[in-house]
């Protein structure tokens, strides 16, 4: 199952290979702000799975005040878009964001995690699991 996508101006290129391991939305305060929308959405692949071009992607990494892991956001330097990161507590996977994919509408959203920090008007989708911290 190959996927495609990249940033607004197009520097930035992926492929993804296989199927997720899993895609989910995050309330957490480190996605709002890397995604500056109300939450983000994650769709994790095992690393050998993920294939950048050769476009320079920016880096911050960032530790969580409520674990103490660290998550490193990966970002196309020429435009801001916000396109992978990855986190200490799921060594070998990588994120791309859901937004960033070509055609975003092929994926399926498993879970809303850190729901604890989500906006008080937030409304999940009948049957989705919420989850108010991470799921392990």
């Amino acid at each position: 199952m190959k996927q495609q996508g990249g940033c607004q101006c197009g520097a930035v290129r992926f492929t993804t290979t296989d199927t997720p391991v899993r895609a989910m939305a995050c309330h957490c305060t480190s996605c709002k702000l890397r995604s500056g929308s109300p939450y983000g959405v994650g769709v994790y692949f095992n690393e050998s799975d993920v294939t950048m071009n050769d476009a320079q992607l920016g880096t911050y990494q960032f530790e969580s005040d409520t674990t103490g892991r660290w998550i490193r956001n990966e970002f196309c330097v020429k435009c801001g878009s916000a396109v992978s990161w990855t986190l200490e507590m799921r060594p070998g996977l990588r994120a791309i964001a859901g937004g960033a994919f070509d055609n975003p509408d092929w994926f399926t959203i498993a879970a809303h995690i850190w729901t604890r920090s989500a906006r008080s008007d937030m409304c999940y989708p009948d049957g989705m699991p919420v989850h108010e911290e991470a799921l392990k």
